[in-house]
């Protein structure tokens, strides 16, 4: 209680109080304070409650009322209450106002300055936190107190700052006081300089709970998983009880180190010790169970929840996303909204990939409005980002690019995405130029992803220079040996022909997962080595490395590539005695295997024997087989079961026209390809590229537009006449055109692979290689005309058509003919 003092003339009040009453009205608890008549006070005696009145002060007008009264009564003058007036605006969130107050004190204390340090730090503004420590120290005769350093070394924006700070803190001598201590430990693993922090740790005289958790936590942030833990089993040791920011904290590590005994063990910690109704340690164990997938006991701790949190919600909801079951995070999200609790970033970034996993085209127009009308693109890159992938992964990319421009501060992420989405929806030309239009900006670095996004581009078109370079810039940030990243450079090798390349990055890169022995399984096959790929297969075996669904997918692919039936069939039967339930990937393999080899009626019984509903996939592989091997009825049956899974598809029309145009029926061959019109289905154009000078060239069938077609044409004519002095005898029956003999020569001629052969051997120095990549199957007749150029020129010629690789050398085939 204070009162006013005698010296007051009434008539200054009473000119000034009803303009507080009126205009900023304290509340009324704190009117009644204040009694004045008309004229003046009734008695200058009369208490005012100013400790009420500061705590009525909910709004910046109200406090610039009561900050008038002091200075009116004289109460401003005091170091105590202005100190109030600088905390009150700061608590406001004014901290000029609060900063005006602080310059009027005509004496500070250690107290006043620390409070106007507070304001700044409470406040966001970091900059001014420092700035005033500064001018204390320099410019006052105040000495800090162990208070002072604890809120400037958070507000520390650089390293620097910080270890000046810590400077400071020691020549005070305050560095073993454990709050100030924990705060440097806090400051130093921010800039990531966690062994001085850990050194600070080990030297504190006295540890307390906060201490231990700053070390954990910087540990933590650091992703030093393993460190974490020993500072954890340190303070079990010493008798530290864990508290539920210990648990928090740790619970990630546990579903990082992937230790889940760890974590189970905790958990019943916190059912011991009372802690599982904390809602910051529920929402970590229920992330920590989803990160095992154990969604069972993740649901079980969302369910026992006291109070459920939009954490909470957001928690259970990605823990389902994440684990590939969209319909149950769809319901929590329902159970979320009848709960009253409003969708945040994060909600929508989990709905953003359930609608993708969903395939659910009409819901992604709605995500996207609901983002729009609460302007989170322009705010938010994550939303932004999620928003993107959600219609990369629908195959809307049209409309990922859209948005992807509409980011205003786009990220490593944002061009990582939108690569991404371009490379896996078949537009590896897109992706490219969209990583070069990324190496523009200076703001941007590429990380990680950005190698595993681009990498497989280079792969998909040949692009083997442009490859090489983004290698040189992964060898100078150090992530060659990432597993993934290695991984990625493995293919990329592989699927440019450079197969002992790939060998070598295979041994750099770390073996303890299946991913880059599935890499390296999966080159060896499409090359043709389905005995390689065999033994790299045992090796993983003794290795200890478990195989996964995708290892027998390339395995049983390099079987089929190499005519290998009973070690396919092995292979098939070893999977499940893994515990590995067959796909319907698995199942077409199989079906490509044993059609491939010529055991048509034995693939059909494998179909019909199958646990599984047949798809596209599968019929597709028994059709391609009838087309190999010409058996007109199977492929009919088959043609009819596969327009009935997927009627939308070019390549099942036009391998159903093939085989009848290989067997004459010309008329059957139109009704097709009058089917597929009528359906606006069109034939993908064949196309065939080259890449020479760090450029890719690229010759569709027929092409008659490049600058050199003269020259290619030429050396065509003189190829040919070569071929045929050397008993080369063009196919016809790859000529699915009803034409006389010598059109059909021209068409033949004129193959893609050809022109870009043609082309590469007129642009480089003679017996040099020539790698050529090409979208669509070799056809026969090209195959053998290159067996027979590749021996004429003396060149080796690698070819890489859309299911495996041909390397031509001497007039022989790496495939023997089997493809």
């Amino acid at each position: 209680m204070f009162r006013l003092v005698p010296t007051c003339k009434g008539r200054h009040f009473s000119r000034y109080l009803p303009r507080i009453r009126t205009h900023y009205q304290l509340c009324s608890t704190a009117a009644n304070c204040i009694r004045v008549s008309s004229h003046g006070l009734e008695n200058n005696n009369k208490e005012i409650d100013f400790e009420l009145l500061f705590h009525s002060c909910t709004k910046t007008h109200l406090a610039k009322g009561l900050h008038a009264l002091l200075v009116v009564s004289g109460k401003a003058q005091s170091i105590f209450i202005a100190t109030k007036l600088v905390n009150l605006y700061a608590n406001l969130g004014d901290v000029s106002l609060s900063r005006h107050a602080f310059d009027r004190i005509p004496k500070k204390d250690v107290f006043t300055w620390n409070s106007m340090l507070s304001a700044y730090v409470r406040n966001g503004r970091f900059l001014e936190a420092v700035i005033c420590l500064y001018e204390m120290l320099l410019t006052s005769e105040v000495r800090p107190d162990f208070y002072t350093f604890p809120p400037v070394l958070k507000a520390c924006g650089s390293l620097v700052d910080g270890k000046k700070i810590h400077s400071w803190v020691f020549k005070l001598g305050f560095e073993w006081d454990v709050f100030v201590a924990a705060s440097l430990v806090h400051m130093y693993c921010r800039f990531g300089s966690v062994d001085v922090a850990h050194k600070i740790f080990n030297d504190m005289p006295f540890r307390d709970q906060g201490s231990w958790n700053a070390m954990i936590s910087g540990f933590c942030q650091n992703g030093k998983a393993a460190e974490a833990l020993n500072v954890l089993d340190d303070m079990r040791l010493e008798g530290m009880k864990m508290d539920s920011v210990t648990v928090s904290t740790i619970l990630p590590i546990c579903a990082q180190m992937d230790d889940i005994l760890r974590g189970i063990l905790i958990h019943l910690y916190v059912i011991k010790h009372g802690l599982e109704f904390d809602v910051f340690v529920s929402n970590a164990l229920i992330n920590m169970y989803a990160k095992f997938a154990n969604l069972r006991n993740a649901q079980k701790v969302f369910d026992q929840m006291v109070a459920r949190d939009l954490v909470s919600w957001n928690s259970i909801i990605a823990a389902y996303e994440q684990n590939d079951d969209p319909n149950a995070a769809l319901k929590f999200f329902g159970g979320m909204q009848l709960n009253g609790i409003q969708p945040d970033v994060l909600t929508l970034v989990s709905l953003a990939s359930i609608v993708a996993q969903s395939r659910d085209h009409k819901n992604s127009r709605s995500i996207h409005g609901f983002v729009m009308r609460r302007f989170w693109i322009m705010v938010d890159v994550v939303i932004g980002n999620a928003i993107v992938d959600m219609y990369a992964k629908l195959g809307i990319i049209d409309c990922a690019h859209k948005v992807f421009e509409k980011i205003p501060s786009k990220d490593v992420i944002s061009w990582n995405t939108m690569i991404t989405g371009y490379a896996q929806n078949g537009l590896a030309s897109e992706a490219i130029e969209m990583y070069c239009m990324m190496e523009v900006c200076k703001d941007i670095t590429p990380n990680q992803g950005t190698w595993v996004s681009i990498l497989p581009a280079y792969s998909h078109v040949g692009a083997l220079q442009q490859g090489m370079r983004t290698h040189g810039r992964v060898l100078k940030t150090g992530l060659h040996l990432d597993v993934f990243v290695g991984t990625c450079l493995i293919d990329l090798y592989g699927k440019c022909g450079r197969l002992d390349d790939a060998m070598s990055l295979f041994y750099e890169v770390p073996r303890m997962s299946s991913v880059p022995w599935n890499a390296i399984i999966s080159c060896h096959g499409i090359h043709g080595h389905g005995e390689a790929s065999l033994q790299l297969f045992r090796a993983m075996l003794d290795e200890g490395v478990k195989p996964d669904h995708v290892t027998f997918i390339s395995l049983l692919s390099a079987c089929s590539h190499s005519g290998l039936v009973d070690q396919g069939r092995w292979c098939f039967h070893l999977m499940q005695e893994y515990g590995i339930k067959p796909s319907l990937k698995h199942y077409g393999c199989m079906v490509d295997l044993l059609g491939r080899a010529g055991f048509l009626e034995m693939a059909f019984d494998f179909i019909k024997s199958m646990t599984v509903q047949p798809d596209a996939s599968v019929w597709g592989a028994l059709l391609g087989a009838c087309r190999i091997h010409g058996n007109v009825e199977l492929g009919k049956y088959a043609s009819d079961r596969l327009f009935e899974v997927d009627s939308e598809n070019v390549g099942y029309y036009v391998l159903l026209s093939n085989i009848y145009a290989n067997v004459g029926k010309w008329d059957v061959v139109d009704e097709v390809r009058s089917l597929a019109r009528d359906r606006g289905l069109r034939k993908t154009p064949g196309w065939s590229s080259i890449e020479l000078n760090n450029r890719i060239e690229v010759f569709y069938t027929g092409n008659q537009s490049h600058p050199q077609c003269e020259e290619i044409y030429n050396e065509l004519e003189i190829l040919t006449a070569k071929m045929k002095s050397l008993g080369y005898i063009p196919d016809y029956s790859f000529v699915l055109q009803d034409v006389e003999d010598d059109e059909k020569d021209h068409i033949l001629t004129s193959h893609s692979e050809r022109l870009a052969i043609a082309y590469g051997i007129i642009s480089t120095p003679p017996k040099s290689p020539i790698r050529i990549f090409k979208n669509l199957r070799v056809c026969g007749d090209c195959h053998n005309a290159t067996k027979f150029i590749s021996k004429i020129t003396e060149r080796e010629i690698i070819v890489r058509d859309s299911t495996r690789f041909h390397h031509f050398k001497d007039g022989i085939c790496s495939c023997r003919d089997y493809w």
